[in-house]
């Protein structure tokens, strides 16, 4: 790394001031690098209150502004990645706060535009399931399955219920929140709802090569792609074309690394990004 490149990263670093080295309760959290780690770590099946719920939101909502980083993963230090909500979170004297609890993680994931890359080691049950929906790419061990049970309480899914339609599609959708079933890694992966199984030894290698992939790239460009994927999804095409144009002319091209981008390009040399 060039010097100048050098203090550009540690002044940016500095500027994200302690959050960079925050220490929580339920999650392990360390953005010291471009890539921001989330670690689920609420032993010992990560079961979701509304205490590590608002510790994995405001530990996301911390990267607002941190042009220095590039991507999220998303992890379990637990053989099980999440049994979902507590049975104590899910009374119906407590439901509200928990549902605020879990819109404020799904909100921050949304409005970061950060790629988040999840990975999936264990069951992932319930809210655990949803959480891993959210993800951008999501790499699973053939130990991950996933599961909707809620039925099976006497409740719907709220955030599945909506999400994985456009996943998986109605009928499939259909049948595991209305029957509770789990799914394999493998089913998943033939759904579309998990994008690579990998053996267990060789997990941490395809997240290595995900991450350096994505850390060639400019930060503040991949935070616009997932924008504008996200919020045209599901748009009529003229409306979906308009908004990405719109992206495209009025937020995109006034970024100095668009435009380093394409001289790059044609000075036929690697760009040099300055993640603004």
């Amino acid at each position: 790394m060039r010097e100048e490149d050098l203090a550009v990263r540690e002044a940016e670093v500095s500027a994200a001031g302690t959050e960079t080295q925050k220490v929580y309760k339920y999650i392990q959290f360390d953005a010291s690098t471009f890539v921001a780690r989330v670690t689920l770590n609420h032993p010992q099946y990560n079961v979701l209150t509304v205490p590590m719920m608002a510790e994995l939101a405001e530990a996301i909502e911390s990267l607002n502004g941190r042009g220095d980083i590039k991507c999220i993963l998303l992890q379990s230090s637990q053989k099980t990645f999440s049994a979902g909500i507590s049975l104590e979170d899910s009374r119906p004297e407590r439901v509200f706060q928990t549902l605020d609890a879990f819109t404020r993680v799904f909100t921050a994931i949304s409005e970061i535009s950060k790629p988040m890359i999840v990975a999936v080691d264990g069951p992932a049950i319930g809210a655990g399931s949803e959480l891993v929906a959210f993800g951008d790419v999501i790499i699973a061990t053939p130990n991950a399955r996933f599961a909707q049970p809620e039925v099976k309480m006497g409740v719907f899914p709220p955030f599945a219920a909506v999400m994985l339609p456009q996943l998986i599609g109605p009928k499939k959708s259909y049948e595991l929140i209305l029957t509770g079933q789990a799914i394999s890694a493998e089913e998943g992966f033939a759904l579309g709802f998990i994008n690579r199984v990998v053996a267990e030894k060789d997990l941490d290698k395809a997240l290595e090569e995900v991450i350096a992939r994505i850390g060639e790239f400019s930060a503040p460009v991949l935070e616009m792609t997932k924008k504008v994927i996200s919020t045209t999804m599901g748009l009529p095409l003229e409306a979906a074309m308009k908004k990405s144009q719109s992206l495209y002319l009025n937020q995109l091209m006034d970024l100095e690394d668009a435009q380093e981008g394409l001289r790059a390009v044609l000075e036929k040399r690697k760009p040099v990004w300055k993640n603004r």
